[in-house]
């Protein structure tokens, strides 16, 4: 089933689903790792297009969130990597319009990417290495399947749901109903259409344009009805199911977010709870964006790093962890943690925070009741002639 891009971002579902999982992309600090050591790495040549303005026109946020759009609405994110022909480093990220790339393989087996520009028709062709391809769910590996397409069932119905409300509404919220004559009114009329053509139509068909005309459309709600002698107006009956529309939006909305993954919190539905909304969130981070992080480090390290640098272990990462931020009690806790065992230094913490250094902030120290067993025994000595030391009892 087609459904074009625009008309699936009317349903407000749909549209709140794609800007979430884009902003939660564009939001992630990206940074360079050397995977061996786990530096990360501030004076890299490549910083400048990871961290700044990937080209002239666009920030790094727009640029991120564009292409997660594109992923999700197309199944498929492009941008061409345009090199100095000197290093063969990139110098600017190009996003491409995926309606205007096509990936082939051909009968080498080797893959390319055609672009088509849109303006002029030219087409060219692009080596894999010279363009940044993200794609969602795919079958042969190569070009992506949109959620749009596999969820497009639940969002049509979403949609004609929406616009089943919209006309309810315009009517007055009213039922249609039946016209009741006494006297049989057969027989054909010959009329004028709005375009001047004649036109043969039943007397019965006149009677029902006449009434439309008059009684239904925006505007024309609860206008008191003339009716001609012999003929009477009966309200036909609201089904159930057409009196509840309103209450099965909710299972729409959680059918469209499924495709998605998006939890019914971030979308003002369902139960609203703290604690599971908390869980939810983290299970957001980890099930839904994660994967997306994760072809997106692959596809970046891959392409926009040169081979002995990839051959050395450097490696280009997002860091998540600003999605899995608690409340301010959980973050203390985790803080006090992380650093009582060692692994976050005073500086570490403050880094995470965006607090610059401190003297001495760099220092790691550990609780001395978690040590290891072997050490355990000559520790406890040590403290015990400490003790003895400052009482004055040794």
């Amino acid at each position: 089933m087609a459904l074009s891009r625009d008309k699936a971002m009317k349903l407000s579902t749909v549209s709140r689903c794609v800007e979430l999982r884009a902003n939660a992309i564009a939001m992630l600090p990206v940074y360079l790792m050397e995977e061996n050591t786990k530096k990360r790495l501030t004076d890299h040549p490549l910083g400048q297009l990871l961290w700044g303005p990937p080209n002239e026109v666009m920030s790094r946020f727009d640029y991120e969130r564009l292409m997660q759009c594109n992923l999700d609405l197309c199944g498929n994110a492009y941008a061409w990597i345009d090199r100095d022909s000197r290093t063969g480093r990139p110098v600017e990220l190009i996003p491409l319009m995926p309606d205007s790339v096509t990936p082939y393989v051909d009968q080498t087996g080797s893959l390319w990417y055609i672009y088509t520009d849109p303006r002029t028709g030219e087409m060219t062709r692009l080596a894999p290495a010279d363009v940044l391809h993200y794609k969602a769910y795919s079958t042969d590996g190569i070009s992506g399947i949109s959620i749009l397409r596999r969820a497009s069932l639940a969002i049509s119905t979403g949609l004609s749901a929406q616009q089943y409300q919209a006309d309810f509404y315009a009517n007055g919220g009213q039922p249609s109903g039946v016209l009741l004559t006494e006297t049989d009114i057969g027989g054909t009329i010959e009329l004028t259409n709005a375009e001047g053509q004649k036109e043969l139509i039943t007397k019965t068909e006149r009677l029902r344009r006449e009434w439309e005309k008059i009684h239904s459309g925006p505007g024309k709600n609860f206008r008191i009805a003339v009716l001609p002698k012999g003929v009477t107006y009966t309200q036909t009956a609201m089904k159930n199911s057409e009196a509840q529309f309103v209450e099965s939006e909710e299972y729409r909305v959680a059918d469209v977010a499924r495709f998605f993954g998006v939890p019914l919190y971030l979308l003002n539905a369902g139960k609203q709870a703290y604690s599971s909304n908390e869980q939810n969130s983290i299970d957001f981070v980890k099930h839904t964006m994660l994967p997306i992080i994760v072809q997106r480090e692959q596809e970046d390290t891959w392409k926009l790093l040169l081979p002995r640098e990839r051959a050395n272990g450097l490696r280009i990462k997002r860091e998540p962890k600003q999605l899995l931020r608690g409340d301010t009690a959980a973050q203390i806790a985790l803080y006090k943690g992380m650093r009582e065992i060692g692994v976050y230094s005073v500086d570490d913490i403050r880094a995470l925070e965006d607090l610059e250094k401190v003297h001495g902030g760099d220092s790691r120290s550990a609780r001395l009741d978690s040590v290891p067993l072997e050490d355990w025994r000559e520790l406890s000595r040590l403290r015990a002639l400490q003790g003895q030391k400052e009482t004055g009892k040794e």
